[in-house]
C-alpha cells in the first residue's frame, strides 16, 4: 500500500494536539524525559544558528552582487523596500490591535517568564556555538562582500557548497525534528497549566495575520497598478493560480513555474519575468516577514516582555536582509530568523520554539503572499525596463 506522506504543517498540528492530550495524563517521569529532549534539541538549534547565518547569507550576497547589473540592483532595492513595508505594517498594526484582543503578561504565567520551568530536565548537554550571532552576521557581510569584490570562483564556489550543506542540514535534520521539538514544548506548557492561554493567543494571531496578508497584497498591487497603468484587481486575480499553488507546496521555489506563467499573462515582458520571478522567489519574502514580526510582537505582548519601536525598527531592517538568505523549504524563513530573534529580541529556546510553531501553523499563507507579491514587483520592474528602452 502507498504510504501517506504528511507535510510539515499537518505534522506540527498533530504534534500540538497529541502533546496537549498527553499532558493531561503523562506521569512526571515521562514529562521530564520529553523536557530533556526539548533542552537537547534547543541547545543544538542554538549551536547551529551562527552556521546557518554564515552558510546562507554569504552565498546569498555573492550571488546578488554579481550578474545582471543595474536591473538586478533595482529589483533587489524594490524587493527589500517591499519587505520593509510589510514588516513595519505588521508591527504598527499588531501594536495597535493586540491590546484589544490579547491579555498582556498572562500567557506565560504570573510573572510573564516562560523560561521559569516547573518541570526540569534529567540532564543537559551544553553545546556552545562557535561564535555569537552578532559575530556571525558581521563575518557573513565581510565574507560576502569580499567574495563579490574578489570576483573569483574558488571562494564563491566554496561558500556555495557550504550553503548547500547548511540547506541540506535544515531540510534533512532540523525540519524533520521540529514536530518532536514542538511536541515537547506543548507537552511542558500543558503539564504546567498554560496551554489554554497559548492556544487562544494562537487563534487570534492567525486570524489577524490572514487579514493583514490580504491587505498587504491589495496595497502591493495598487502600487504596481498605479506605476504600470494596469488594473490592479485584474492583475491580482491573474496571479491567484500562483497563490493557490503556493498554499499547497509551501515553497516559493516550487511555485516558480506557475508564478512565471501568470506574470506573463499580466503582460510582463518574457525576459523580465524570467529574470525577476526566480530572483524574487529568493529575496522578496514580504509575507514571511509580516508573519515573523506579528508572531514576535504577539509573544512579547502576551508574555509581558517589554518592546519598543526602536527595538523592532532595527530588527525589521536586519530581518529583511536575513530573508534574502532564507532557504526555499517549508519553515526556511523562520529558521533563518532565529539568530536575530535571539540576539535582538532576547528570545530563549522556548520562545523560539513557540515562534516556530506559530509560524509554521500558517506557513502556506506566508508563502502564497510571497509569490503573489512577486507578480507586483515584476509589474514595476517591467514598467521601469520599458521606460529605459523607449
Amino acid at each position: 500500500m502507498r504510504r501517506i506522506r504528511l507535510g510539515l504543517l499537518p505534522k506540527v498540528i498533530i504534534a500540538i494536539v497529541v502533546a496537549i492530550t498527553c499532558s493531561t495524563f503523562f506521569p512526571d517521569f515521562l514529562n521530564r524525559i520529553f523536557v530533556t529532549a526539548n533542552v537537547l534539541i534547543g541547545n543544538f538549534i542554538n549551536f547551529i544558528i551562527p552556521l546557518i547565518i554564515v552558510g546562507l547569507i554569504v552565498p546569498g550576497i555573492a550571488e546578488i552582487g554579481s550578474g545582471a547589473g543595474r536591473l538586478l540592483g533595482i529589483t533587489v532595492a524594490i524587493a527589500y523596500l517591499s519587505t520593509l513595508i510589510a514588516g513595519f505594517f505588521s508591527y504598527f498594526t499588531c501594536d495597535a490591535v493586540y491590546p484589544y484582543i490579547l491579555e498582556t503578561g498572562s500567557a506565560f504565567g504570573e510573572y510573564g517568564d516562560i523560561s521559569s520551568n516547573a518541570i526540569k530536565p534529567y540532564f543537559t548537554v551544553e553545546m556552545p556555538p562557535v561564535m555569537d550571532v552578532t559575530a556571525a552576521l558581521i563575518l557573513s557581510f565581510v565574507l560576502g562582500l569580499g567574495t563579490v569584490a574578489l570576483k573569483g570562483n574558488a571562494l564563491k564556489r566554496g561558500f556555495s557548497e557550504f550553503g548547500e550543506l547548511i540547506t541540506l542540514l535544515i531540510k534533512k535534520v532540523i525540519i524533520p525534528v521540529l514536530p518532536l521539538y514542538i511536541f515537547t514544548i506543548f507537552l511542558k506548557i500543558g503539564a504546567e497549566g498554560q496551554v489554554g492561554m497559548i492556544l487562544k493567543m494562537f487563534i487570534k494571531v492567525i486570524l489577524l495575520i490572514f487579514v493583514m496578508h490580504i491587505l498587504l497584497l491589495l496595497f502591493q498591487f495598487a502600487v504596481a497598478g498605479m506605476i504600470s497603468r494596469k488594473n490592479p484587481f485584474k492583475a491580482l486575480y491573474t496571479m491567484l493560480p500562483a497563490y493557490m499553488t503556493a498554499l499547497g507546496t509551501q515553497s516559493s521555489a516550487a511555485t516558480i513555474p506557475v508564478t512565471l506563467a501568470q506574470a506573463k499573462k499580466n503582460g510582463i515582458n518574457e525576459d523580465i519575468a524570467g529574470f525577476v520571478i526566480p530572483l524574487c522567489a529568493t529575496i522578496h519574502l514580504s509575507g514571511s516577514i509580516l508573519k515573523i514580526v506579528a508572531c514576535a510582537v504577539a509573544i512579547m505582548w502576551a508574555g509581558g516582555i517589554g518592546y519598543s519601536f526602536e527595538l523592532f525598527g532595527g530588527f525589521i531592517c536586519m530581518l529583511g536582509i536575513a530573508m534574502v538568505a532564507a532557504p526555499g523549504v517549508p519553515g526556511g524563513a523562520i529558521m533563518a530568523s532565529l539568530g536575530l530573534l535571539s540576539s535582538m529580541l532576547g528570545f530563549d529556546e522556548t520562545l523560539q520554539g513557540l515562534m516556530i510553531a506559530l509560524y509554521i501553523t500558517m506557513d502556506s499563507f506566508g508563502t502564497a503572499g510571497n509569490v503573489t507579491g512577486d507578480g507586483a514587483v515584476a509589474m514595476i520592474i517591467d514598467k521601469i525596463y520599458k521606460k529605459r528602452t523607449i
